[in-house]
């Protein structure tokens, strides 16, 4: 795999926004439903958060795509898709990206449809696959800095 400059600084950028977005979507997980529900500013505050994880997600795929493939790759499944067909990420997690990429149009776009409870849900099962990404984010940057940098 030969990688034109990455520009990691980007990267380790978009992954703090996704920690830091992360570490306020764990305390909200915390709460019970019926506190998550009973405060509206709960809901509001965990999906904007949830809208930077995931564009953050996605501005760091697009990056390593474009820089890999020479193109500008715009559709957040494609990026999701061939993330894992050029083992930047596993297989597994590439599969799991495709409906959060799903789930961003939805917050973008159909925002009026999202229920309270279903970010409820989301915070009590699904924030394992956006950890698991930063730490294959991560990983990727220390081989990408051992093998190409130096």
């Amino acid at each position: 795999m030969v990688i034109s400059k990455l520009n990691t600084t980007l990267i380790i950028d978009r992954l703090r926004v996704i920690q830091y977005s992360l570490l306020e979507l764990e305390k909200m997980s915390k709460l019970s439903r019926e506190d998550f529900l009973s405060d509206k500013r709960n809901p509001a505050a965990s999906e904007s958060f949830l809208r930077h994880a995931i564009e953050s997600i996605f501005d760091i795929g697009r990056h390593i795509l474009a820089k890999l493939k020479s193109k500008k790759i715009l559709e957040y499944k494609e990026i999701a898709e061939l993330l894992g067909a050029e083992k930047i990420i596993t297989k597994d997690l590439s599969q799991k990206l495709i409906p959060i990429a799903g789930y961003r149009n939805r917050i973008v776009h159909f925002y009026h449809e999202i229920t309270d409870e279903e970010l409820y849900e989301i915070l009590q099962k699904d924030l394992g696959d956006i950890r698991e990404f930063v730490k294959s984010m991560e990983e990727f940057i220390s081989f990408y800095e051992e093998s190409f940098q130096g």
